[in-house]
């Protein structure tokens, strides 16, 4: 038996050596003596330039040959050898990216390609190059923090001071927006076409949630760190970036139907999607359209590499794309993914299978074997391969496995060889896990300060705390049996709103020596506020983005906040993956209650005391009692001698002296109304217009009417600005005065018109434009009878604002918000009842609003305009508008009825009758018509 045992070792031992003679002759041979990265062509010693994600992949098949290594007990100073090259690799590219920190400044806020951070660098200097490349490439540097996180666990010592750990917090700042960013993917190219314009891709998308969780919690000191080397990282996005993700496959982006480059993603190294379901018919996607004899192909007309491709060119002919038809190169590099998924998996089937395939193209080298970058047709052959794919043989790039090497391939394969002979196995170099099912994982935090493992099971129950903003309404509502608590009763737990957390994770990251800010001011979202917080030695709960005051108006309808908060249950009971249980925070003013839907607001609160709402379980009752159950995020990064800012106290318990009389002493069964009707305000404001500025501070003054007085307001902002003082107060504190007056009396006209002239924004605009471009669904803005933008891809908040308010504010103040308001409700609409949007391709928003104010005068008999509506009244219309099916109403169209032709903004739109399918469901919010629309222009 010893002898056994001895000859096991032995073997280990030789096999191991075999592996370093080959990494050392093939990967360590070509790294870089200075900053330790790796070139991404090896024959040519004139291109120094080094590839992020090729450099990360060579680390990863050093550090894992240093793993095995472990395992032996002499063995020669090359476990600490492999170990550092591959800490040097990792540093090299740290080094290159904080040189950029100004760029990544400046990505974190506007998300331009010029801002992002390079993907290329000379392997000498740590330079970007100097020619353009398209470097905006999410993949790569989410690939570098995720096995930045993976050799730290293994016990690397990477990270070396606080410097170095906020600049890896801003890494996951910049990764974060994924979901909406735009990128030139793994290849490098952009869309499929070849022409420079980057899309939304499967690959990067998965590859950055894979980062981010990752990295929750993560302390990048490893075991010996405190609390201020822990990283935070925003569960709103995370969730956001799966859902796009899930949303995208079994697809890679809008203009390729699968890529081989998602192999990476469903299996090793990312294993980003936990929908097993989902994977499988990715994989078996992926499979069915791209295997070929000699590897993959990386995915349908891809002519990089082939004898067809046009060397001195950078993109190709629009026309250019189908020759390239049944002739792609294909990858070996890819059965090596197959291999690794077999391996992780535990597939000894698939594993053999693939690698039978793999043996054929492996070559022998002087220093061990090797693989061709990917195989080729000839030229003569082209003709035969395109009229019967997979009849010829193939011929192998040039490769000579020494001086000419595929880096990439080469890392896989030592790694996919090294779990192959039983080395290594997939838990030691996946120490976090994410190679285990999501029922199994656990993931190791090397913090004592913070839960040592975190289940990712969901949990059950969904715990609810209701606080009342004043004693008179805590006791209100107990004679309804609703048991509250004011701020004051939850001493010492603090109740913040969302705008106040987001002031201090502003100092997350922060560093001035680097020119870091810190967290950009993006809006905390529903899962955010589903957690508790220690912060500096105080425990906060945030409530819901939904009960900010001072946020857009929608939420000032109780009807709308209601569905929404209803909505949001049930999501975050979904969506949460976290240890604890969420914990909510509905917050309960003397407003509510003001309004005529409070009856609802009654009804809604009572539904949570018999425990289970809509299938989901929930648990109501005091705060303090619901914290051991809940889940506590540490925000504890203040540095020992380093001030930050105070942050503001929690919310205080308040009187209802500065409310109207009308709410001051109203019943809860009574409600408040304004009684204001609603004039022509477009000719109202032609008049104002044309009086001189002293008239106008004369007709401000004895106006009562609060839409006058806002619009009066609107033409002193044109000629004189919001800081323009007026009587002891700017413009713009007087819009917010009336703001206030018309949110209490719900005046929804004046209260869209005042968040027009203060150009306000509505949450999430963006990802409620990206949830329905990754659907398919182009989105175009602009008010109906003048020019519109077509959005193809997603766009950052500020870009798609601006857009919005300078194609829709000249023409009508109102259309400005209920562009936004539209473009919310649609968003909600997509995914819960993706069934009314089957078929269609272009959604006109203006168009939309333009149909859904025809059909509430003559189907609805109603005078009111639609800007007097709430907004759930306005969501009732959208949805009635969109369930019309136009087909069945007797030719019925929202068009002049005089004409089949009808010219907008002198361009000529054809109708339904005439070269186009207007109304599949109801007004041309949707056009499937092959002929360019002339007034409408691509945007973004």
């Amino acid at each position: 038996m010893a002898e056994d045992v001895k000859d096991s070792y032995k073997g280990q031992v030789k096999e191991l050596d075999y592996f370093y003679l080959m990494v050392k002759n093939q990967i360590l041979a070509n790294q870089s003596p200075t900053i330790g990265l790796f070139p991404e062509d090896t024959s040519d010693e004139k291109n120094m330039l080094g590839n992020v994600r090729e450099s990360v992949y060579c680390a990863i098949a050093v550090w894992s040959l240093a793993v095995a290594y472990r395992k032996i007990d002499d063995d020669n100073g090359r476990t600490y050898e492999l170990e550092q090259s591959a800490v040097k690799c990792m540093r090299g590219v740290l080094y290159c990216y904080m040189r950029q920190s100004r760029n990544l400044e400046a990505f974190k806020f506007d998300q331009r390609e010029e801002h992002a951070l390079h993907s290329k660098y000379d392997i000498i200097t740590g330079d970007p190059p100097a020619d353009a490349h398209h470097r905006l490439q999410l993949d790569a540097v989410a690939l570098y923090v995720l096995y930045l996180v993976q050799m730290i666990s293994s016990g690397l010592q990477i990270i070396y001071n606080l410097d170095e750990v906020s600049f890896v917090q801003n890494l996951i700042y910049y990764m974060e927006r994924a979901y909406r960013v735009p990128d030139y993917g793994i290849w490098e190219r952009g869309s499929k076409y070849n022409t420079g314009k980057p899309e939304l891709h499967a690959s990067s998308i998965g590859m950055v949630k894979a980062a981010l969780e990752a990295c929750r919690g993560f302390n990048f000191f490893g075991k010996d760190g405190a609390s201020w080397s822990v990283t935070y990282v925003d569960p709103d996005s995370l969730s956001r970036n799966r859902t796009t993700l899930e949303t995208l496959l079994p697809r890679e982006s809008s203009s390729k139907n699968t890529d081989a480059a998602l192999l990476g993603i469903i299996s090793f190294p990312a294993f980003a999607v936990e929908n097993e379901a989902l994977v499988s018919r990715t994989q078996d996607k992926v499979i069915r359209h791209l295997r070929g004899n000699y590897g993959f192909r990386r995915f349908r007309r891809d002519g990089y590499g082939t004898v067809l491709e046009d060397k001195n060119r950078k993109y190709y002919q629009p026309t250019e794309l189908k020759s390239f038809e049944s002739v792609e190169n294909e990858w070996p590099l890819f059965y090596i993914y197959m291999m690794l998924d077999g391996l992780a998996k535990n597939k000894p089937d698939q594993v053999d299978a693939y690698y039978r395939c793999l043996k054929p193209m492996m070559k022998k080298g002087k220093y061990g074997i090797y693989v061709p970058k990917y195989h080729y047709v000839m030229k003569a052959k082209i003709d035969a391969e395109r009229l019967n794919h997979g009849s010829q043989e193939r011929e192998a790039s040039k490769e000579d496995g020494d001086e000419q090497l595929f880096l990439w391939g080469q890392a896989l394969l030592t790694v996919a060889m090294l779990l192959k002979e039983g080395l290594i196995t997939i838990a030691e170099i996946d120490p976090i896990g994410r190679y285990l099912s999501t029922k199994n994982q656990k993931v190791y935090r090397p913090n004592t300060r913070h839960a040592a493992f975190e289940n990712v099971a969901k949990d059950m129950t969904v715990q609810m705390v209701f606080i009342a903003e004043s004693m008179r309404l805590q006791s209100t509502l107990a004679t309804y049996g609703i048991q509250t608590q004011t701020p004051s009763q939850l001493d010492p737990i603090q109740i913040w709103s969302p705008r106040q957390l987001i002031e201090l994770l502003q100092h997350l990251g922060h560093n001035p020596r680097l020119g870091l800010t810190g967290r950009p001011p993006r809006p905390i979202g529903s899962i955010g506020t589903a957690k508790l917080y220690r912060i500096f030695g105080n425990t906060v709960l945030c409530y819901p983005l939904q009960f900010e005051q001072t946020d857009f108006y929608m939420y000032h309808d109780l009807a709308l906040l209601i569905d929404d908060l209803k909505n949001l249950v049930g999501f975050v009971r979904n969506s949460w993956t976290m240890s604890g249980r969420p914990t909510f925070c509905i917050l309960l003013r003397e407003e509510h209650f003001a309004d005529p839907n409070n009856e609802e607001m009654l009804k809604f609160l009572s539904e949570f005391k018999r425990g289970i709402y809509n299938g989901i379980r929930v648990k109501n009752g005091r705060l303090n009692t619901l914290v051991p159950a809940s889940y506590v995020e540490h925000l504890d990064f203040r540095i020992p001698n380093e001030s930050i800012p105070d942050t503001a106290v929690g919310l205080q318990e308040t009187d209802f002296k500065h409310l109207p009389a009308a709410v001051r002493y109203r019943r809860l069964s009574s409600s408040i109304s304004s009684t204001e009707a609603d004039e022509d305000v477009f000719e109202v404001a032609k008049h104002y217009e044309a009086m001189p500025t002293h008239e106008l501070h004369n007709t401000l003054s004895s106006t009562k009417k609060l839409l006058d007085q806002a619009d009066i307001l609107s033409v002193l902002v044109k000629r004189d600005g919001l800081h323009y003082e007026l009587d002891g107060a700017t413009i713009e504190e007087r819009l917010q005065s009336i703001d206030v007056k018309a949110r209490i009396l719900k005046d929804w006209s004046t209260l869209r018109f005042v968040a027009s002239v203060l150009r306000k924004a509505v949450d999430s605009l963006a990802p409620a434009v990206t949830s329905m471009l990754v659907r398919g669904k182009f989105v175009s803005i602009g008010v109906f009878g003048h020019e519109e933008e077509l959005l193809v891809k997603p766009s950052s908040p500020r870009k798609t604002l601006q857009l919005i308010y300078d194609l829709c504010q000249p023409y009508d103040m109102f259309e400005a918000v209920l562009h936004q308001e539209i473009l919310i409700m649609l968003s909600k609409l997509i995914l819960s009842r993706p069934r009314l949007f089957e078929g269609m391709l272009k959604i006109r928003v203006g168009w939309l609003i333009h149909a859904m104010k025809t059909e509430l005068k003559y189907s609805w008999r109603m005078r009111d305009p639609l800007h007097s509506l709430p907004p759930s009244e306005v969501t009732e219309l959208l949805t009635y508008i969109l369930e019309i099916n136009m087909m069945k109403m007797d030719d019925r169209t929202w068009l002049p009825n005089d004409t089949t032709e009808y010219n907008i903004a002198e361009k000529h739109y054809s109708c339904i009758n005439c070269h186009c399918i207007a109304f599949v469901h109801s007004c041309c919010i949707l056009h499937l018509s092959a002929t360019p629309q002339p007034a409408i222009k691509q945007g973004y």
